[in-house]
Formats: C-alpha cells, structure tokens, sequence
C-alpha cells in the first residue's frame, strides 16, 4: 500500500459574524465549501504556506492571529487498477484577520468562487468536515491544539 502524507494549512476568517470559505468540488463534481488555504511546498514555512493560499483563493492579504490547531486524519481507499493509498492529511488552522486586498474569484485553481458566509448559516452548506473541525477550534480553542475527534 503507497503511503502518502500531505501536509495543509487554513485560515479562520471572521469578520462581522461571517466566515469566509472558498469554493471547490467534491469527488463527484458538486460545488462544496472549504476553508481557504492549501498545500505546503517543499521547504515552505505552514504560515507563509496559508498566507499565500488565502491570497490566490480569495484576493485577500490576512494577517495570523493565532494558530488554533492541527487536525490530522488518516484514510485509506482505493486508487485506480486498485492500487491501496493510506493518506495522511496534517491540516494546521489559523486564525486570521483581513489586512489588505479585494475579494476576487481565484482563477484556474483548486477553487472558483470566494465568499463570506454567516456563521449561523454555515451548517446548511454543502461543505468539507474541515470546516466544522475548524470552527470547533476557532471556537473552544484547545489547550492542545487537537481537534475533538482526535483521540
């Protein structure tokens, strides 16, 4: 079985009792909501990693507030010709505040559509489990840092 570790980072941004998520697509196509952020590049630094994906995904420059965890999942499945993957997601969360910049759709990316949502509305949208782990940490902030599913 291929081992595959890929590590993340995102950012909480509330504003005015709204969040701001971007858009992507789930496995079959469906628009989905995320939390803006994305993959670390080779010798890239997790802050500078989500300050750079917040900018391409939604225009805006934030400033981090806070780190508030880091949500690590393990998942197994199958890839094309059956190949088995065991995947680890290591996805650090951030708090961050909007400093700068225009919201604005990225283009070509990972995702189409950026904008803000209010909290209370958050749970009636099609989005990733990243969110409400998210949330659950902006929320009770964690000594530890762990998401609650975490044993």
């Amino acid at each position: 079985m291929r081992r595959n570790l890929r590590v993340a980072a995102y950012a909480v941004c509330v504003r005015d009792g709204n969040l701001l998520l971007a858009r992507g697509r789930d496995d079959s196509g469906a628009p989905e909501w995320t939390l803006p952020g994305g993959g670390m590049e080779h010798g890239e630094d997790p802050c500078d990693t989500v300050l750079r994906e917040v900018t391409e995904e939604t225009g805006y420059r934030i400033e981090v507030t806070g780190l508030l965890g880091v949500d690590s999942r393990v998942r197994r499945f199958r890839r094309s010709l059956g190949r088995g993957v065991d995947h680890h997601a290591l996805r650090i969360v951030y708090a961050g505040r909007i400093a700068g910049g225009e919201l604005r759709h990225e283009l070509g990316g990972s995702t189409d559509m950026a904008a803000w949502h209010p909290l209370g509305e958050v749970r009636s949208l099609h989005r990733v489990g990243l969110v409400d782990v998210a949330l659950g940490l902006w929320r009770d902030r964690p000594p530890t840092g762990r998401a609650a599913h975490q044993g």
